[in-house]
Formats: C-alpha cells, structure tokens, sequence
C-alpha cells in the first residue's frame, strides 16, 4: 500500500528553467565568461550544483573553481526567486494527499531549496526535505531516497517519486522505487501525468486505505 510521496523539486514542482538561466549566468559573468548555451541550460537543469559549476566553466582552466564556490556560497538567491514557477495545482494535490500520505523533497539543489519552500508557503507540508547538501551523495545516487524511507520506516514499495529526468529515473532504479514522470513521455517510468492532480487517478493513489 502507497503511504509516502517523494517529490522532485525542478521541473516536477516548479518550472525553474528561467531561474536557472539567469542564476548559472550570474555565476559566469562575474568571472566575465560567457552565458550558458542550450546545451549547458538542459544539464544544469538536472544536475546538481557542484557538477553543474564544473561542466560551465569546463572551457575556462585558468578559472579557480574554489572562487566560484565562494561566491556562489555568498550569492543571495532572493532575487532568483521571481523567477520560479509553482504548477498551478499543486497546493491543491498537496492539500488533497498530505492528509492521507507522507510527504517528501529529493532534489539536487542545495541551500537555495528552503527559500523556495519558505517564499511560497510549502515547508509545512514537507516532513523530510533531502538535497545534494545534506545527502551522503546527490542524486541519481539512492541515498537520500533511502534516508527518507528510514526516517519514516517504511519499505521501498510503500513509497513512489514525482521526477522528470533520467538523473529522476536512475535516482529510483538505484533502490527499486516507482517512478511517475511529470511531463515527460518519453521517459522511462512506471506512469506518465501531464499535471499533479491527474496523478490522484493512477492505480497506487486508488488503492483503499
């Protein structure tokens, strides 16, 4: 039986494309490089910030990446914020499952997640929020996906992932664990949904309690 939802954050609960454009940007300018090309946009998408620094200023060997790091540590990520865009329904999906499931975050990003959670209103509705800063190792490894398991002392199969990538789908392979992909047919996962509140109709959400 179906008692825990594990979100992703980017692309699944918030389409940030933008605000990572105009973030990974920043980061270059200050340097004086270049922005991002396309390609470069889809991977930091993905990836987590470490590798997402490391594959931007791959080009550029004369750059210390430790003053990379220090400045994005120093970075407010406030004005970045405008840029996120919540799904339309998910408070409505949250507010429909956080009554009869537990609620999760696995994302690759580090110390921007909980301004996000706090500008728009939804640390309550997370119990356990894991990122590639406080998880042993960042997705798609499966740790943080199995420390929120122990934290809620439930079994792999008692749990699914909302995810939109094939770092999402690797993330859940690596412990056996139910993927939905969000606006994303062409990955592979065990149901497709084009919006939150479509997922209520898939077979694990109309099991009785």
């Amino acid at each position: 039986m179906l008692k825990l939802i594990i979100f992703d954050c980017d692309g699944v609960m918030f389409d940030s494309k933008f605000a990572n454009r105009e973030y990974y940007n920043q980061l270059l300018a200050h340097f004086n490089r270049p922005p991002m090309g396309q390609a470069e946009l889809d991977y930091v998408h993905i990836h987590n910030v470490m590798d997402s620094v490391r594959h931007i200023f791959r080009h550029y060997p004369d750059q210390d990446l430790k003053e990379v790091t220090a400045y994005r540590m120093a970075l407010d990520y406030t004005p970045f914020l405008v840029h996120m865009k919540m799904e339309p329904d998910l408070i409505e999906f949250l507010q429909h499952t956080g009554t009869r499931y537990k609620l999760a975050i696995s994302t690759n990003r580090t110390n921007t997640m909980l301004p996000i959670l706090q500008m728009f209103q939804l640390e309550d509705y997370f119990e356990k929020v894991m990122t590639a800063e406080n998880a042993r190792r960042p997705k798609p490894a499966a740790d943080a996906l199995l420390e929120i398991l122990d934290y809620f002392d439930y079994r792999t199969d008692e749990a699914i992932y909302i995810g939109d990538s094939i770092i999402d789908r690797e993330h859940t392979n690596n412990c056996g664990m139910r993927l939905i992909g969000f606006r994303n047919p062409a990955l592979a996962a065990e149901y497709h949904v084009t919006s939150f509140m479509e997922i209520l109709t898939l077979p694990p959400f109309l099991e009785p309690a």
